[in-house]
């Protein structure tokens, strides 16, 4: 597992920050195109039937597969990165640090102008705690 120092994280933040927001419109505009399908599937059911332009429906699946095609793509270069997309729809990013002998993760959530958070692997975002002096440079031992 690649580990980062805080300004190394703070760095990358730019660059994974722009594939991450890359990522979510791909997601949002999937999840539209799922929405406007299912509605479509919904009214020829309750209608009994009814025409429907299949080449339409066609290109709408089509778009819908490839934008979750880009998405993955985009997320499986920030995971190449070293950065853990923790949930794609809020936004919410973890990069593994050594703090002593222990893996933590330092914490961004889009909207974000730096990382300021920390949390345990096992506490997860709701045990995030502000970043202190132990994760700076050139801190005493």
């Amino acid at each position: 597992m690649k580990t980062f120092t805080l300004e190394e994280a703070q760095a990358v933040l730019p660059v994974v920050e722009s594939l991450l927001a890359r990522a979510m419109e791909a997601r949002r505009a999937a999840a539209e195109i799922e929405r406007d399908l299912q509605q479509l599937s919904r009214r020829i059911f309750l209608s009994g039937g009814m025409h429907v332009d299949v080449l339409a429906v066609n290109r709408d699946r089509v778009a819908h597969d490839q934008h979750n095609h880009h998405a993955g793509k985009l997320l499986a270069e920030i995971d190449s990165i070293g950065v853990e997309v923790k949930d794609l729809d809020t936004g919410l990013l973890d990069f593994p640090y050594k703090l002593d002998d222990e893996v933590v993760l330092l914490c961004w959530k889009q909207g974000e102008q730096r990382i300021t958070h920390w949390h345990t692997i096992q506490d997860g975002f709701r045990g995030r705690k502000p970043i202190d002096e132990r994760f700076r440079p050139n801190r005493p031992n």
